[in-house]
């Protein structure tokens, strides 16, 4: 959970998995304040906050062994959404290094997109920075219609 907990980003995207049903509260933060996760991982293509949080490609290369290793080790997972084009990316990426051929042209990001990668079910959305719920670019019943759509995914898994 990391950077999401307590901050603007979090809160959003805690309260989206709350009425989705992936979390069993709106709102966390901090370590040990109750929230569960049901049926959800949060991994990261960067680990840290970079300045203008632009990560520079030498971070995301020093970070994405890490991202990899989570994966492989959710042998379980089927659906899989990117925050943002950077977290869309990243998924991409990892399918790629295990193997996974990505459809010609590549899978393109847009909000509430929706890619079957062999057996996985890739959904893009729009990060919920303050920049983009502020302005209006990502509302909540945005957001929310994507965790539908994974909750309606993953009842087809």
């Amino acid at each position: 959970m990391g950077y999401l907990t307590g901050d603007s980003s979090g809160d959003f995207l805690f309260g989206a998995l709350y009425r989705a049903g992936f979390a069993n509260q709106p709102t966390s933060l901090a370590r040990g304040d109750g929230l569960q996760l049901r049926d959800v991982y949060i991994g990261a293509a960067a680990r840290c906050a970079p300045p203008d949080n632009k990560p520079l490609p030498s971070e995301f290369a020093n970070c994405f062994p890490y991202l990899a290793r989570e994966f492989e080790l959710l042998k379980n997972a089927r659906v899989l959404i990117g925050l943002g084009a950077i977290g869309f990316n990243a998924i991409l990426q990892v399918l790629e290094t295990r193997n996974i051929s990505l459809a010609r042209p590549r899978p393109k990001f847009g909000h509430n997109a929706l890619y079957k990668i062999e057996n996985y079910s890739v959904i893009a959305t729009y990060h919920p920075s303050r920049q983009n719920t502020n302005t209006g670019r990502l509302t909540a019943p945005m957001f929310d219609a994507v965790f539908e759509k994974a909750k309606r995914e993953l009842a087809n898994c």
